[in-house]
């Protein structure tokens, strides 16, 4: 049987078909529109503490297939139709992604800084290779509970709670699915670490050193922080959209959704919910990396 994605690109057994078969087939294919449309109006792709996954749910939902919507009316849908609550729909995932993957995260980046570039700052270039490597080892650590959360948000599946929903995928599909989307996650995540580490280097570097030992220093390095967020974020958007198609339909490979998304919506589709991901993203990376700053210079360690 063709799965969605290609059901329009397959031929009704028999050669001629008639009237009536046509039909059938058009009518099969309206059903198909309409169940990617639900899915995507409700899922998730990249998690954030609770504060932020009201920005993540509009950020879902206005991604390919909900049609030219603003942020606004996007949120009155979400409200109207699943009450304030579903705007933090995902948030126990959230929790169970965010906290461990923070820390991978920041070790990960502390060990190899401490290990390549002890003696000196790292370049711009070498940046962008500890925030990409850091990312890299994150991302493939926590894809398994990153697919499991796109889940819980698209209403398509009915899980009762994290690792219940590790034992059902395991189960049904296999432990690959909890890897699937892995290269098209990779492709958005690891370059925005790595674009966001090069800016946040930079503009840091570039302030003067009185600001950098005061008391100001955190609302400087949060400063830096928002404005390499929101380069990397609107960088990178298209990587999102395509790795969320992945995730949602395990049946899709990554040149299958790139395919589909621009031939249903064209280049723009590649940039839904480009402000609701970009707010989001920027904020959390924003404190993420001044919390960072602030612990490291409390315990006397060179960020």
């Amino acid at each position: 049987m063709c799965s969605l994605n290609t059901f329009e690109n397959c031929n009704i057994e028999g050669g001629s078909a008639d009237t009536s078969e046509w039909r059938a087939a058009e009518r099969q294919i309206d059903k198909g529109r309409r169940e990617i449309l639900h899915v995507e109006r409700n899922y998730g792709t990249v998690t954030g503490p609770p504060g932020h996954q009201s920005l993540h749910t509009l950020q879902s939902s206005m991604q390919p297939g909900s049609g030219r919507v603003g942020m606004m009316t996007v949120l009155r849908s979400v409200v109207r139709t699943e009450r304030l609550l579903g705007l933090w729909k995902g948030v126990s995932p959230s929790f169970a992604r965010t906290i461990p993957g923070v820390g991978i995260y920041f070790s990960t980046y502390y060990s190899l800084k401490q290990h390549f570039f002890q003696d000196g700052s790292p370049g711009a270039m070498e940046a962008v290779l500890l925030g990409g490597g850091a990312r890299t080892v994150a991302g493939v650590f926590m894809l398994p509970v990153t697919v499991i959360k796109t889940r819980f948000e698209c209403g398509r599946y009915s899980y009762g709670s994290v690792t219940g929903a590790l034992r059902s995928v395991c189960r049904t599909e296999g432990p690959a699915a909890l890897f699937s989307g892995l290269m098209a996650t990779l492709l958005r995540d690891v370059p925005f670490s790595g674009i966001y580490v090069m800016f946040y280097s930079q503009t840091k570097a570039s302030l003067p050193k009185e600001i950098s030992t005061s008391a100001s220093a955190p609302l400087a390095n949060f400063s830096c922080g928002v404005l390499s967020g929101i380069v990397a974020s609107l960088i990178t958007q298209p990587a999102d959209v395509v790795k969320t198609h992945v995730q949602v339909n395990p049946q899709l490979r990554t040149a299958e959704a790139i395919r589909y998304i621009y031939m249903e919506h064209g280049l723009q589709g590649f940039f839904r919910a480009a402000v609701p991901r970009a707010l989001r993203r920027t904020m959390i990376a924003a404190m993420a990396w001044t919390v960072y700053e602030q612990m490291m210079a409390r315990f006397g360690l060179k960020s």
